[in-house]
Formats: C-alpha cells, structure tokens, sequence
C-alpha cells in the first residue's frame, strides 16, 4: 500500500470514528433545506426562479463549503497541537501526501453530501426541478470543496485551539453565507453589497451550484464560476503555505 493510500485510509477511519460530528456534517443543509423549502414552498426569486431551485442550490453549497473549511480546519489544528506534524516531518512522506489524504476525504465528504442533499430536495414535497445542464455541477462542486479545504488550511494555520477554529471559521462562514445569496436573495441587496460579494468564494460556488441545478446561463456561466473558484483555491494555497506551522512550539 501507497503512503497516499495509507494516509487516506486512516484519515478516513479517523473521520468516521466521530460519528456525531458525521451525523451533524450531512444533517445540517437539510435541516436548512427542509425549512426553507416548506416555508417558501410554491414561491418564486427574481427572474420567476422557483424558490426551491433557488434556495437548494444555495443551501448545499454553503454546506459542503461549510463542511470542508471547518473539517480541514480541526484536523490541522489537532495535528499541529498534538505534535503528529514533527512526526511526519521525521519520516519520509512528504507533506504534501498527507495533506492531500485530507483533501480526498474532504472531496469524498462533500460528493455524499451532495448526492443524499439533492435526493431529498427531488422529493415531490420540496420539488426541486434538475435542468439538463445538472453535470456542470460535479466541476463547481470540485472547485468549491479545493478552495475552502484552502481556506480551512489558513484557519488551521492560524488557530491553536479548538475555540480559535471555531471562532475563526465562524466569523468566515456566517456572514459570508448571508452576503453570499445562500439563504437570502443576492438581486435584493444593495448594488454596493452585491459587489463586494463577489470577492467571497461562496458567491461563486452558490452561483455555480445554481447556475448548473437551475439551468441559469447555460454552460459559460458554471465556467466562469469554476474560474473564479480556482482563482480563489490557488491565491488561498499560497496563504495557506505562508502561515503553516509544524507545531505550535514553533
């Protein structure tokens, strides 16, 4: 077996082991999406889209986002304090390697995440309509889960505690959801807000989610979302690596 293999094996076991924090993980989008989809049921956005088409898209993308940025987060937290870093910097597999097993479980986590989200969306009481252009979606989905396990590496580096990454991501994922158009229509928020958003990574993902599921400028606009999304992944890589710390002694 591969040290990659390895790796991602036991960050996998590792992961599952915490079965509330798994249940919780997939959990809370749809609890999201069940009240929102029942209290708007049968109501349309700007544009005469469906709320539902609207606010499902937007949900699973703050979620899966969500889910990326505060798992990496913990996890090089933990390595860090508990020392598993120095280890790794005193064996043969590279950083890189380890860094990447996270990455997998991250992709793999948010892949689930996004198949059981929009099954239940589907059901008749929600009604959510799939366009034919719904595979533009797997690209966004890809992007959007590499840029906030981006972000999720500089909170990591940043925080020394558990309460720091809470803090930290918190103040990262909360108002970003509202200024994003997850929860709340983007069209009725003031232009000067509208065009701030667009320096937040979830505007892009919620857009390229969006775009995809509903059907909404053909294909060129999950493209330039996926754009934006990789501009994003990489200029948060580069942060990341400036603030990576192999231990907290350091």
């Amino acid at each position: 077996m591969s040290a990659y293999a390895a790796m991602t094996r036991a960050t996998y076991l590792a992961y599952v082991r915490d079965r509330t924090s798994v249940f919780f993980t997939f959990a809370f989008p749809l609890l999201f999406l069940v009240v929102f989809g029942l209290l708007f049921r049968g109501q349309t956005v700007n544009g005469g889209l469906a709320y539902i088409n609207y606010i499902a898209p937007g949900v699973l993308a703050w979620g899966i986002g969500n889910a990326a940025l505060f798992g990496v987060a913990f996890t090089l937290m933990h390595w860090r304090r508990d020392d598993l870093l120095r280890l790794v910097w005193r064996t043969p597999t590279p950083l890189p390697t380890v860094l990447a097993s996270r990455y997998a479980v991250a992709l793999g986590t948010g892949l689930v995440q996004a198949v059981l989200f929009t099954a239940v969306a589907l059901l008749p009481v929600f009604g959510l309509h799939l366009a034919a252009s719904w595979p533009a979606a797997l690209p966004v989905l890809l992007l959007g889960v590499t840029a906030f396990v981006a972000v999720g590496l500089v909170v990591g580096g940043l925080a020394n505690t558990p309460e720091a990454v809470a803090a930290i991501a918190n103040c990262v994922m909360v108002p970003m959801a509202f200024l994003s158009g997850a929860f709340y229509p983007i069209d009725l928020m003031p232009g000067w807000l509208q065009a701030f958003s667009r320096v937040l990574p979830l505007r892009w993902f919620v857009d390229g989610v969006t775009d995809a599921l509903a059907g909404r400028g053909g294909l060129l606009g999950p493209a330039t979302d996926c754009l934006a999304l990789a501009v994003f992944a990489g200029l948060f890589t580069l942060l990341a690596a400036r603030t990576f710390r192999w231990s907290n002694r350091t």
